[in-house]
């Protein structure tokens, strides 16, 4: 399964968010992203570029990273050694980072992608997404999103961007991108998985012709939200996945990645140990039947949550208008 990042707009669609005018984008040619790719967040710092070029030598072709990740130069040295060894070309790989909310200064946007380039090893990525709504500085931490975007849009002319997009913003905050610009964000990335499967969200998209990545498709089972698995249960031990997985020959991560890819958008999971990486990979050769899909639907019924809002460090409200905000 692959999703196409199309350069067309929506009218429909963009007046139900309460543009307008119709937009008018950048002339880019369609770009496609792999559904199933490699994240990079809080990987185990002891063996950061092993697992990135295991990755890419397991048949990844789809990498996640971003500034805030703060190893972003040994996932560059893995990109290198991964590439050499798979036999692949730079450009047989799509490859996601992200602006962080101290660089929202028009100034510095230009600046926080030379460093990540440079820190990557790369002349160009296929995709640069803004980490938050929200601009960090001396002076405290508010929602800062306009000014920010249109210095990304001047760099989406340049050979440095091959796509531009957004992570984690609400509804008001995403028509406001579409009213007040005119590149529409080829990608939007956020939090995703049975316990919060935003179906009206992914359906808005779609209608926009904006393409998804979740991230935390696995959920709670990420250890950053110190979640006990109690309420709601750690979503690979669920009894539900456990005996979705046992009917069809595959394991919990890969029935919640395929449930996920299933629905139209690509998943980061992120792994730091060969045999995780394989099996999360073996997803591609998962099948579940449209019953299993229904099953796992429902999970959110009973254990609806979000795990990574940060609104209260921040002292902003995110997210607001989505499910469990």
């Amino acid at each position: 399964m692959r999703l196409h990042l199309w350069t067309l707009t929506a009218p429909a669609a963009v007046a139900a968010l309460g543009g307008s005018d119709v937009q008018q984008p950048l002339a880019v040619k369609p770009s496609t992203i792999p559904s199933l790719g490699f994240g990079t967040w809080n990987l185990d710092q002891s063996n950061i570029s092993e697992a990135v070029s295991a990755a890419l030598q397991a048949g990844y072709r789809h990498l996640d990273c971003a500034t805030i990740y703060g190893n972003q130069k040994e996932v560059g040295k893995g990109i290198a050694h991964g590439l050499e060894k798979a036999g692949v070309k730079r450009t047989d790989v799509w490859i996601t980072s992200k602006l962080w909310n101290d660089h929202h200064d028009p100034r510095l946007v230009e600046k926080a992608l030379d460093q990540t380039l440079s820190d990557l090893g790369l002349d160009y990525l296929d995709l640069w997404l803004m980490h938050w709504p929200v601009g960090s500085s001396q002076a405290g931490t508010k929602l800062d999103y306009l000014e920010a975007w249109h210095a990304m849009e001047k760099l989406h002319k340049t050979d440095k961007l091959r796509n531009i997009g957004l992570s984690n913003f609400s509804p008001d905050q995403l028509r406001d991108i579409i009213k007040n610009s005119d590149t529409k964000p080829a990608v939007h990335q956020f939090e995703m998985h049975p316990y919060l499967p935003q179906q009206d969200w992914v359906a808005t998209h779609e209608d926009l012709g904006i393409a998804i990545t979740a991230y935390s498709p696995f959920a709670n089972t990420n250890p950053t939200y110190n979640s006990g698995g109690d309420d709601p249960p750690f979503l690979l031990k669920n009894t539900d996945m456990v005996a979705i997985a046992a009917a069809r020959g595959c394991t919990t991560a890969q029935v919640a990645l395929v449930w996920g890819m299933s629905r139209g958008y690509s998943v980061i999971p992120k792994a730091s140990h060969a045999n995780h990486i394989k099996e999360n990979f073996g997803a591609l050769g998962c099948r579940l039947h449209g019953g299993d899909l229904d099953r796992i639907d429902d999970l959110s019924e009973k254990y609806l949550k979000r795990f990574n809002n940060p609104s209260k460090d921040y002292g902003v409200k995110l997210f607001d208008g989505l499910e469990d905000s």
